[in-house]
C-alpha cells in the first residue's frame, strides 16, 4: 500500500463528521459560540453604609424609633391611640376640676367617634373610652350605647372590652338595660360558660329587675319554661314548685341543669350569685347522689384562691399574679369569704358544710385560717361560722380557725 495516502475508513469518517453538529464541549475552556449567549456583567453599585448608633443614647433613640415604625404598621389607629393616651392622663387626676374633666372626655370623645368598636378592643383605648363613660354626661353616653349596641354580646367576651360593656350597664337607663337583657335572649347559658363572658351575665343579673332576673333564670332552668312567658310576671317562687305546676317532666329539667352547671364546675366559674342561685335551685330538685356529686366538685372551688382580682380580666381558678400588694391578698383569699356577701353565698356554704365528707370540711377549716374575724363581722358570714361551729364536732380542728 502507497504510505502517502489515507485510508478509505478515515476519508468516510471525516465526511459524516462534517455533516453533524459538534457537540458541546465539556471541559472548562469557553467554546466558541459561548460568546454569543455571554451576556455583559455590571457591578452593582454599593449601598451605602447606615450608620450604627455608637453611643448607650443613640441605641435607646433607633430602638425606639424600630419600635413606633413597627406599631404603626401593626396597628392602624396608633396615632389616635397616643393622643387618647394624654387625654386620659390628664382626665383621670383626680385634683382635675368638672368643667376640665368635661372638656377633656368631650373632646376624646369626638376623636372617637365613628371607631368606638374598634377601639373598645384595644387595651389603652379601652380604657379611655370606659373612663369617657364614666365622666361625660348622658346624652354623650346614650351615643355611644347605641353605637356599641349591637356589637355588646362580641364585645362581652372580649380581654379588654369586658369592663366597658359591664360599665355600660351599671349606667344604663331602664330602657337602655331592657334592650341588653332581650339582646341576651337565647345567649345567656353560653356567655356564663364563658371565662370572660360570665361577669357581663352576673352583672346584668345584679341591675335586673325581679321580671328580668327570672327571664335570665329560665333559659338556665330548661327549654320548655323558656316558652312559658307569663313566668316572668309571677311573683318568685321556687322551680319545684313551677315544675309540678306546669306539670313538667323533672328529669328533662334535670338533664337541661345539668349540662348548663357542669362546665361551670369544670371551669371554676363558680363565684356569681346568678350560678349560685341555679346551683340551688338544682339542689333542690336533684336526687341525693347527684347532689353531692355537685357539693364534692364545688367545694375545690371554693377552698382555693380567689381568681377574680379587681381590674384584671376573668381566668380559672389559679391566683393571678399582679404587682399590687392589695391585690394580691384580695386574691389568695378563698372564694368561700367572697361568696359570703350574698344570701345565696352563704346557703351554698352551708350546703357544703352539710353534705360534704368530714374531710371536706377540714379542708373548708384550713382554707379559712386567718379569715374569721373577717367572716364574724359580715352580716352572712357570721352565720356560716355558727353554723360550722355546731356542726363540726372535732374541737381540735376548730381551735385552728
Amino acid at each position: 500500500m502507497a504510505g502517502g495516502g489515507d485510508h478509505p475508513g478515515a476519508n468516510k469518517r471525516k465526511r459524516e463528521a462534517a455533516g453533524r453538529p459538534k457537540a458541546p464541549s465539556k471541559g472548562p475552556g469557553p467554546g466558541p459560540g459561548d460568546a454569543a449567549k455571554r451576556k455583559k456583567t455590571y457591578d452593582a453599585p454599593a449601598a451605602k453604609p447606615k450608620p450604627q448608633p455608637v453611643t448607650a443614647k443613640e441605641k435607646r433613640v433607633a430602638s425606639k424609633e424600630m419600635s413606633e415604625s413597627r406599631k404603626m404598621k401593626r396597628k392602624p389607629n396608633y396615632n389616635l391611640e397616643k393622643e387618647l393616651a394624654v387625654l386620659w392622663e390628664k382626665m383621670r387626676c383626680r385634683d382635675v376640676s368638672k368643667e376640665n374633666r368635661s372638656k377633656l372626655v368631650t373632646e376624646a370623645l369626638r376623636k372617637m367617634d365613628g371607631k368606638y368598636f374598634e377601639i373598645a378592643g384595644s387595651h389603652v383605648t379601652a380604657r379611655v373610652l370606659q373612663t369617657c363613660v364614666k365622666w361625660c354626661s348622658q346624652p354623650e353616653r346614650d351615643a355611644v350605647f347605641v353605637a356599641l349596641q349591637p356589637h355588646l354580646l362580641h364585645l362581652s367576651r372580649k380581654k379588654y372590652a369586658v369592663f366597658l360593656v359591664k360599665k355600660l350597664i351599671k349606667l344604663a337607663t331602664k330602657k337602655q338595660l331592657a334592650l341588653f337583657i332581650s339582646s341576651l335572649h337565647g345567649h345567656v347559658a353560653s356567655l356564663l360558660r364563658h371565662t370572660i363572658g360570665a361577669a357581663v351575665v352576673d352583672c346584668a343579673f345584679h341591675q335586673a329587675t325581679p321580671p328580668q332576673k327570672r327571664s335570665l333564670l329560665l333559659e338556665l332552668y330548661s327549654t320548655e319554661l323558656q316558652l312559658f312567658k307569663d313566668l316572668t310576671e309571677q311573683k318568685s317562687c321556687s322551680l319545684l314548685e313551677t315544675i309540678s305546676k306546669l306539670g313538667l317532666q323533672k328529669s328533662s329539667v334535670l338533664q337541661y341543669m345539668t349540662t348548663v352547671i357542669q362546665p361551670l364546675l369544670e371551669k371554676g366559674i363558680v363565684e356569681y350569685s346568678i350560678v349560685h342561685t341555679v346551683i340551688l335551685e338544682y339542689l333542690t330538685i336533684a336526687d341525693k347522689t347527684s347532689a353531692l356529686d355537685v357539693i364534692r366538685q364545688l367545694i375545690p372551688h371554693l377552698t382555693q384562691g380567689s381568681s377574680v382580682v379587681d381590674g384584671d380580666e376573668l381566668s380559672g381558678v389559679a391566683e393571678v399574679p399582679t404587682k399590687s400588694k392589695a391585690k394580691k391578698k384580695r386574691s389568695s383569699e378563698p372564694l368561700l369569704i367572697r361568696i359570703m356577701q350574698t344570701r345565696e353565698g352563704l346557703k351554698i356554704g352551708l350546703a357544703c358544710l352539710k353534705h360534704g365528707s368530714a374531710k371536706d370540711r377540714k379542708k373548708i377549716i384550713k382554707s379559712l385560717k386567718g379569715q374569721t374575724m373577717k367572716l364574724a363581722l359580715g352580716d352572712y358570714g357570721c352565720l356560716f361560722l355558727a353554723c360550722l361551729l355546731s356542726i363540726v364536732d372535732d374541737t381540735k380542728l376548730v381551735t385552728k380557725l
